[in-house]
């Protein structure tokens, strides 16, 4: 695994997986997300773009099965269009940190991302000792302010399970990690603001 970004060395394959019954799409979604000057592998082939672009129902099949999952072809558009919603929305949360704290970079770009399904947050152990569920992925998503690397810390829940046959719900909460007085001060700042809900999380259903 690449250590900048924990994931595989050489970008996922476009080739068919292991046991896989049938073609799936090798079509990529460029995001609305502005890439850094960082490319990782997996973003090799999409260089010259100025946004970063998401993996195809192919490469996401194969880092399913690489990870050890079962994933079947049937589901891979669902999961691949649920993917690119929920980081979208991961993404305009960011945003409104950025925009709300610091206007005075009005174009703020995505470095690095980085998964860390395992490694759970202060914050989320701590409410997961007050009965809360834990999340059931963490990333870590690394910034650039115009020339100043900020760090964000997003955690990812499971939404209450829809009775009335609606897609499946997430609750995405996304705050500067705290690296600094900065990005302490910004938590702050954001939690005395008269905003409505708790603050800096998203909902995407």
């Amino acid at each position: 695994l690449d250590p900048r970004n924990n994931m595989r060395k050489g970008g996922e394959s476009q080739y068919p997986g292991l046991n896989q019954s049938r073609p799936l799409s090798t079509a990529r979604v460029e995001s609305s997300i502005p890439k850094d000057d960082f490319t990782p592998a997996h973003q090799a082939e999409n260089s010259q773009k100025e946004r970063w672009v998401y993996p195809s129902e192919q490469m996401f099949f194969n880092a399913m099965q690489r990870k050890g999952w079962n994933p079947k072809e049937d589901d891979m558009s669902s999961v691949v269009a649920l993917h690119n919603a929920v980081n979208e929305q991961t993404w305009n949360e960011v945003l409104r940190w950025e925009r709300d704290l610091h206007p005075e970079c009005p174009q703020p770009r995505l470095v690095r991302f980085y998964g860390r399904p395992k490694d759970f947050s202060p914050r989320a152990r701590i409410f997961s000792l007050l009965g809360y569920k834990l999340p059931f992925d963490r990333h870590d998503w690394t910034v650039d302010r115009c020339g100043k690397q900020v760090r964000y810390v997003i955690d990812f829940y499971h939404g209450k399970p829809p009775a009335d046959g609606r897609p499946v719900s997430f609750f995405i909460e996304v705050r500067p990690a705290l690296d600094d007085a900065e990005g302490l001060m910004d938590r702050v700042k954001m939690l005395a603001r008269p905003i409505v809900g708790t603050y800096a999380n998203g909902y995407f259903h």
